[in-house]
């Protein structure tokens, strides 16, 4: 059985602690691989190594940071197939689900090769006689993501591409389900030039996460993953004086209106419920229906849903692949039987799915329920999984305020045609990320992503400026060069004249 480790200092480094987790093929069921937990021994010699890095890199050019930037995007380009495949072996996900994830990891990639934009700074000249102020930003030092298993190469490309642009070294500890991508990023790290140190992984569990959140080295900590685990480490983090960005879980909306394109909302619905599995914290997972949308949305959302092809991910026919792992595929099964107790109606139930020729693989069908309401635990939990829930409301008042009244606030969409009412609603609505007839608002590179409420904890969104200005710190420096003939002392309080 393969064994996988660590990436430190610029090199594979074998685990020594002992320890070690389950790596398995979702399809199959099989455990294929293992891989090495980190002590806190190692983690601290993978902070070390990024320290000593950083001695050099935290005062390299932005020509050369760059340079190696635009190696690696190749590269990246050049390696993308073999990406998704190590994605689908350890994830699950279709093929082609692996390579749009990677396509979108890219993006952050490509932002960083700008970074001599985004850290050009400001300038005021004779603010005073003679005096100017320049306001700087400079790297932090050593920093650190903790990322989970349903973005294995996109999630930690949102976060230490833009922070070694910066200046920063990194060290990045990915879900211990899901480790090959993210050894496979720092390997053509190393590839494109980028020195030893610079990037580091660390595999392991939470002895590996502890250690990293109270590491007295590492500046700052980026995570992606549940609201419980979300909350843990912006708690224990910043107990420990570190800058942290924490994004959580989610409970999506998408708000269809009577006027909306019925067709549209029914293929965007099953597009962002039932996509990867739905293993995404932007997949929409609750359907809210005005008046009389419902009935007819949801004969089409069945119609559809009835024919999706389902399979390992390694099939080019499979549309969706299986969950990550039996415990979880059990647990969202789980929700369909208990919404059914509840008082819904199950429209779909795809808990006792199986694919011929898989039998043990962690495979769960995609699930519909109706009339759903906000006290069943289908509608109040993160399900994380293909189960998608549809909320009857007489009008667009009632859904806002259904939807406001959630806990979380990451993504949400609203179908309609009408520009007043789109408008209204991405006013209106509590949520960081809204759509407008666009099921899955994932924004672009350029633009920051992030959630309200209990889907983020921190000040900074990932990626985009928020990336920028979460990796670095603001300096202002006030000058002076007097004039030969200026002197004199003067005790009063500076002022600008």
């Amino acid at each position: 059985m393969k064994t996988l480790s660590h990436w430190i200092g610029g090199k594979p480094v074998e685990g020594v602690s002992g320890n070690f987790g389950p790596v398995y093929n979702p399809a199959t069921g099989a455990q294929e691989k293992q891989v090495a937990f980190a002590s806190a021994d190692e983690v601290d010699a993978a902070v070390r190594a990024a320290k000593e890095a950083f001695r050099t890199w935290g005062s390299s050019s932005l020509a050369k940071r760059t340079s190696v930037l635009f190696k690696y995007r190749e590269l990246l380009d050049a390696h993308r197939e073999e990406i998704a495949q190590l994605i689908t072996a350890e994830h699950g996900k279709v093929h082609s689900d692996a390579l749009g994830e990677v396509a979108r990891g890219l993006e952050i990639v490509e932002l960083a090769c700008g970074i001599p934009e985004k850290l050009k700074g400001e300038l005021s000249t004779q603010v005073s006689t003679r005096v100017d102020v320049a306001a700087i930003r400079q790297s932090l030092g050593v920093v650190a993501g903790i990322t989970p298993f349903n973005f294995p190469a996109m999630v930690p490309m949102w976060m230490f591409p833009l922070a070694i642009a910066c200046g920063n070294t990194f060290v990045l500890k990915p879900s211990e389900k899901v480790p090959s991508a993210a050894l496979k990023l720092a390997e053509l790290a190393a590839e494109a030039g980028l020195p030893d140190g610079v990037l580091n992984v660390v595999n392991g569990d939470k002895v590996a996460v502890d250690a990293i959140l109270e590491h007295p080295d590492i500046a700052a900590v980026s995570f992606v993953g549940s609201t419980p685990i979300a909350r843990y480490i912006h708690t224990t983090g910043t107990a420990n004086g570190k800058r942290v960005q924490a994004l959580g879980g989610a409970k999506n909306h998408m708000l269809v209106l009577p006027d909306a394109d019925l067709d549209l909302a029914a293929d965007s619905a099953i597009n962002a419920a039932y996509g990867s599995a739905g293993e995404r914290c932007m997949a929409i997972s609750v359907v809210v229906a005005v008046g009389e949308t419902a009935d007819p949305l949801i004969g089409k959302i069945k119609e559809r849903a009835d024919k999706l092809r389902i399979g390992p991910g390694d099939d080019p026919a499979s549309e969706m692949g299986p969950l990550i792992t039996k415990v979880h595929r059990d647990k969202v099964a789980s929700y369909v039987t208990g919404a059914a107790a509840q008082g819904a109606d199950v429209v779909i139930d795809g808990s006792g799915y199986t694919v011929e020729g898989y039998e043990d693989g962690h495979w769960m069908g995609v699930s519909l329920l109706d009339n759903v309401t906000p006290e069943m635990d289908a509608y109040r939990d993160e399900i994380f999984g293909p189960v998608l829930s549809v909320v009857r409301v007489e009008t667009y008042d009632e859904a806002i305020a259904l939807m406001n009244s959630s806990p979380w606030g990451n993504g949400t969409a609203i179908f309609t045609r009408d520009g007043g009412a789109a408008r209204r609603f991405q006013m209106e609505v509590e949520a960081g990320m809204v759509g407008v007839n666009v099921p899955i608002p994932v924004p672009v590179g350029y633009h920051s992503f992030g959630g309200w409420k209990d889907s983020l904890f921190g000040d900074h969104h990932i990626y985009g400026n928020d990336g920028v200005h979460f990796y670095t710190r603001g300096k202002v420096v006030t000058t002076r060069w007097p004039d030969p003939s200026d002197g004199g002392i003067n005790l009063g309080f500076p002022s600008n004249h």
